[in-house]
């Protein structure tokens, strides 16, 4: 893993990753097909990334309806679009930032990417 800018690591030359701050962990997407796998276009601006389409990310009970929760756990739903280096999570998302559009942060400087 390498950063590319203060808000973007690239994982493998086909992988970049955001932070998330709505849940406050890593989103990581596929920006190159990888032997006929689906990937995320892409506008290559380390600084003002574009990811199309929205980033959907489930956990918890979203994927599997017996799992219980605990105090801590991520948020069961993520749903959101990239656009010109700022995320607009949408009304389905189960964080706090539902419904809101920030800028994508910086990496927090304690945490590797």
């Amino acid at each position: 893993m390498r950063m590319l800018s203060p808000i973007l690591a690239e994982y493998r030359p086909s992988r970049v990753g955001f932070w998330c701050p709505g849940c406050h962990a890593p989103h990581v997407l596929p920006v190159a097909p990888a032997q006929g796998g689906d990937a995320w276009g892409y506008n290559g601006s380390p600084e003002a990334p574009t990811f199309m389409p929205s980033v959907l990310v489930r956990t918890g009970r979203a994927v599997d309806p017996a799992f219980q929760p605990e105090p801590g756990d991520p948020p069961e739903v993520c749903h959101s679009f990239v656009t010109d280096g700022r995320i607009a999570f949408l009304g389905d998302c189960t964080h706090a930032l539902a419904g809101q559009t920030v800028d994508l942060p910086h990496w927090p400087e304690d945490r590797d990417a």
